[in-house]
């Protein structure tokens, strides 16, 4: 009843005084909810309305009208529950098949074609390129949402702000590369009709290449890597692409952001440690302007494409060293196997407590046994999980470091254009086009300092002085600028 708004007015205006009969069609017209059409009828019947059932013939204040109500309203609901049922196994029968519908008014980046699948909406495929390029360059979805607001980007909604829950969805929606992954979520009461996550409580189906990517799959992994670190690493603030990269070779601290000059001509912006000023003893490492950091970079590169044979052999070696999982996988599957009997263990207990009478002392100090050595299992099974995946992390990072160094377009110089997809190597769908930064952005990008480079490169860089910045790579290595 809560979304039938003429319903509840209605109902309103009879307990006000307002309404002295109600003319229904039916008893399923009413209500398809027993407890809803029963406690409505009785509150109105308090106040001295009536509701006339024609279909049934029922009035309400004849005393045999609220019995023949429970059972019409019963049938009512069980019909309603049949209907739900019937279109709930339609579809999941249409997943099971691989179709699906798309919200086209809410969802950037596609519209729908003339034979009615997915096609891709240009101007806004440019729009879900640069999230996903701004993302991987080091910037949070707040952030992101900042900056397209500013930019005067619509959002999916047509809206004019972007929030930081519509920037991180696009960046976790599988569909963007060509995917789609059905009944996320779904309704356990049709009463209710409260949607819930799906926890597997109903099949999912995983749909691959069911229509044209925007985003390339290896650049999907990149980002669901990314919100895997960050998740591990709360202080990433991402406001900038310099954020959390800079380290004090002096405190450890990280260098922040500071505005001088800010109200007059001379303004500029300058990174120093936040703890440059805050002990007697003071930091003895230098500020630096975002020309300086970006000439450090460019230095580093050089010497990093001077040697690039090096690194990307002995990369090559570290790769399949870390790429072997049989020995984690192996211990998993036996982890696996040893859950499975715990759990029937567990379940046998109950059964035979259910069906024959024993010692409850005793039971309880058993079932606790077995559940705490299910629990131990599932922490030992969870490490191991864990570990995998950051070997697999690792491995990735490595695979897509290597691609940049092989894509390096040679010594660079501070005006030099360094123009890579956002995906740092041959795994976009548009690097042949211009980059949707010069669309939306200010800057002209055939004389800027490249995002992606510096985000596909560098973990960090730790700052001695101007002349001995050490730069730790996304592959683990460091290289002196």
């Amino acid at each position: 009843m809560a979304k039938r708004e003429g319903f509840n007015a209605m109902v309103e205006a009879a307990l006000a005084g307002r309404i002295d009969l109600i003319l229904t069609k039916s008893v399923s017209r009413f209500a398809r909810n027993t407890v809803d059409s029963l406690t409505t009828i009785r509150k109105l019947k308090e106040h001295g309305t009536e509701v006339y059932f024609e279909k049934e013939s029922i009035w309400t204040f004849d005393s045999k009208g609220e019995m023949l109500l429970t059972i019409l309203s019963s049938l009512s609901q069980e019909e309603s529950r049949s209907i739900s049922e019937n279109v709930k196994w339609g579809q999941r029968k249409r997943m099971a098949d691989g179709k699906f519908s798309m919200p086209y008014s809410k969802f950037l980046g596609y519209e729908k074609g003339e034979d009615g699948r997915m096609v891709i909406n240009e101007d806004q495929a440019k729009v879900v390129e640069q999230i996903y390029g701004l993302f991987i360059a080091g910037l949070s979805p707040l952030a992101i949402a900042k900056k397209l607001t500013d930019a005067g980007i619509p959002s999916p909604t047509g809206r004019e702000k972007w929030y930081e829950g519509t920037v991180r969805s696009i960046l976790k929606n599988e569909k963007y590369k060509g995917c789609a992954l059905l009944q996320k979520t779904f309704t356990p009461d049709f009463l209710t009709k409260k949607a819930v996550a799906n926890d597997g409580t109903v099949p999912q189906y995983y749909v691959e290449d069911s229509h044209p990517a925007i985003i390339a799959p290896e650049q999907f992994a990149l980002v669901q890597d990314i919100f895997a670190e960050r998740a591990r690493d709360p202080k990433h603030s991402g406001v900038t692409i310099f954020s959390g990269k800079i380290r004090c070779g002096c405190c450890g601290g990280w260098y922040g952001s500071k505005v001088w000059h800010s109200n007059d001509k001379y303004r500029r912006v300058i990174w120093q440690c936040n703890h440059k000023f805050k002990d007697k003893t003071r930091c003895k490492t230098p500020h630096l302007t975002e020309d300086e950091i970006k000439a450090a970079f460019i230095r580093m590169v050089n010497k990093l494409y001077a040697d690039r044979e090096f690194y990307i052999t002995e990369l090559t070696a570290i790769k399949n060293r870390l790429g072997d999982t049989s020995a984690l996988e192996k211990e998993r599957r036996i982890l696996d196997e040893q859950l499975g009997i715990d759990a029937k263990a567990v379940n046998d207990l109950i059964a035979r407590n259910a069906r024959v009478a024993q010692d409850q002392k005793e039971y309880n100090a058993r079932y606790d046994a077995l559940v705490n050595r299910y629990e131990e299992t599932e922490h030992k099974r969870d490490a191991v999980m864990e570990q995998i995946d950051q070997i697999m992390i690792r491995r990735r990072k490595i695979e897509r470091f290597i691609e940049s160094v092989k894509d390096l377009p040679g010594v660079l110089t501070s005006c030099t254009s360094i123009r890579f997809p956002h995906t740092f190597g041959k795994l976009s769908r548009s690097a042949a086009r211009p980059s949707p930064i010069k669309t939306y952005f200010d800057g002209n990008p055939e004389t800027e300092f490249d995002e992606s480079l510096w985000a596909g490169l560098v973990d960090s860089m730790t700052v001695h002085n101007k002349d001995r910045i050490v730069f730790r790579l996304t592959c683990g290595m460091e290289i002196e600028s």
